[in-house]
């Protein structure tokens, strides 16, 4: 057992780290600017392949064991059962992983690459179809299989193993009881807490801007920092409140009923839309997503130019890696009582298949308005370059427009609101020993952290250097999660089948 007199280790060394780097992004947000895209510039330049490479290997391990022998496996006792319903269940995974990076990307990211692919011309049929294969890449099975890593493994220490909630009781098996209880363990527990909270703080501001965007866009609210901050100050007593009153009434009631707006604002844009065109974008984009799979999976040039590939792909699989550890404890907390096949179908094929639907959406009605000449290139082009305030833009020239854009900015700040408090969760249990039921003190604290760090970073001038230095900081998570792969293995062969 963890003596109890270092069991805040983490807590504390976490506060120091986060106030040290809080305070260099705000008052030195230059020196912090040139120092993280400096870190970031080299680690995804030299080691582009190795963020390629591994998540190609997170996805063959979950596959791996989800369809092997140890599929039947359950996450807890053999008469365990899931706690929450099929629904409930993916409404919390898919708002937690991908939620608000959905509403914000869905689209500008497919109009980004209409206009600039990797090669050939912008602008044309061909390039619309490249938009789309790209985005399913990105948002498709290998963000969830990163995420599916952690959270798996986690969740079968937990509740079959009776092991603590913390990232670094997953290495246990690898490295010995001693290490991952010794100074080793918390350290990789701090880095999860820093990836974490670097993660939602930008998420926050990202959401925060494209709120702001909307209410411009649709009611003439200036988008300023006073603006801001009054919107970072409503959804944080939203967030904080939901995360007091724990998973299965806060985070369940607002995850629940935004799945349902997330669907009827997605339906009701296909209707709108160009129907034909969608359905053909997502046949299409489904089709080249699977067969050029591993193709593009670990496609990096060894002597042209991996200018694209390293601000989009290997950058989006940093982003993901740094947000595994936050994604995948939450993730773990809701799926006791899952075989492994089932939780691998569920967090990884499900919350992938859905995230496809929604890029042919919303990626369809921005691209159309190219290919139907509706709007000039130079007119995407602004769209593509302001992603917060693209949705908006792009929805009013169709019909229910205005009514539409009410819905979306709803379904972003439920969004918004999910993201954030199960990153109070999560943030709560790795600094209370791995507590699946952390005080409540714990999450307003981290609560209050979290818009803290949002609003100073805005006044400083923007997240784009946090998001950058918390890219950097996850680096060592590619190794971790190897060893998380490997451990996990380790103890499963011990199952008696």
């Amino acid at each position: 057992m963890r003596d109890k007199k270092t069991g805040n280790v983490v807590f504390y060394v976490s506060l120091v780290l986060i106030a040290v780097i809080a305070v260099w992004s705000v008052a030195f947000n230059k020196s912090f600017t040139v120092v993280s895209n400096a870190v970031f510039t080299f680690l995804t330049t030299k080691f582009g392949w190795l963020y390629l490479l591994a998540m190609a290997v997170f996805f063959l391990f979950v596959l791996y064991v989800a369809f092997g022998k140890y599929g039947k496996i359950r996450l807890g006792g053999d008469d365990s059962r899931p706690e929450y319903s099929n629904l409930t269940w993916f409404g919390l995974l898919f708002g937690c992983g991908m939620g608000v990076g959905l509403v914000f990307w869905g689209v500008a990211e497919p109009l980004t690459h209409y206009l600039n692919p990797a090669g050939g011309k912008g602008a044309t049929p061909e390039a619309a179809d490249f938009a789309m294969k790209s985005f399913f890449m990105h948002w498709g099975i290998l963000p969830w299989a990163n995420y599916a890593v952690i959270g798996l493994a986690l969740a079968y220490f937990m509740f079959r193993k009776k092991k603590k909630g913390l990232v670094s009781g997953i290495l246990e098996p690898l490295i010995g009881e001693k290490r991952a209880e010794g100074w080793l363990g918390k350290t990789v527990d701090i880095l999860a807490v820093f990836a974490t909270v670097a993660g939602v703080v930008t998420s926050l501001g990202l959401g925060t801007l494209q709120i702001n965007a909307g209410f411009q866009h649709l009611f003439g609210i200036p988008s300023t920092l006073a603006v801001q901050i009054i919107i970072i100050v409503v959804v944080s007593v939203l967030y904080i409140g939901s995360a007091v009153s724990g998973i299965e009434k806060g985070i369940k009631v607002i995850s629940d009923t935004n799945l349902y707006v997330a669907i009827g604002l997605m339906a009701v844009c296909f209707i709108v839309g160009p129907k034909i065109e969608i359905l053909n974008s997502f046949v299409n984009g489904l089709g080249q997503y699977v067969g050029n799979f591993i193709p593009d999976a670990l496609r990096i040039d060894a002597y042209g130019d991996n200018g694209w590939i390293g601000s989009w792909r290997v950058f989006y699989w940093a982003w993901f890696i740094a947000w595994a550890p936050f994604v995948g404890v939450f993730i773990a907390r809701i799926s006791k009582g899952r075989t492994i096949r089932e939780f691998v179908m569920g967090v990884v094929l499900v919350p992938a298949l859905a995230s496809c639907i929604w890029g042919a959406v919303f990626g369809s009605l921005g691209i159309n308005l190219g290919e139907k000449g509706i709007l000039a290139v130079e007119q995407l082009k602004k769209i593509a370059a302001a992603p917060e305030v693209g949705l908006f833009v792009v929805l009013k020239e169709y019909p229910l427009g205005f009514l539409l854009s009410i819905v979306a900015i709803i379904s972003l700040c439920a969004f918004f609101i999910t993201s954030a408090n199960s990153g109070v969760y999560v943030l709560s249990m790795l600094t209370t020993e791995g507590d699946i039921n952390p005080p409540n003190n714990k999450k307003i604290l981290w609560g209050i952290i979290q818009s803290v760090m949002a609003v100073g970073l805005l006044m400083a001038g923007g997240l784009k250097p946090l998001q950058t230095i918390s890219l950097a900081a996850a680096f060592p998570f590619i190794f971790i999660m190897f060893a998380a792969c490997a451990s996990f293995i380790k103890a499963i062969g011990k199952e008696k089948l």
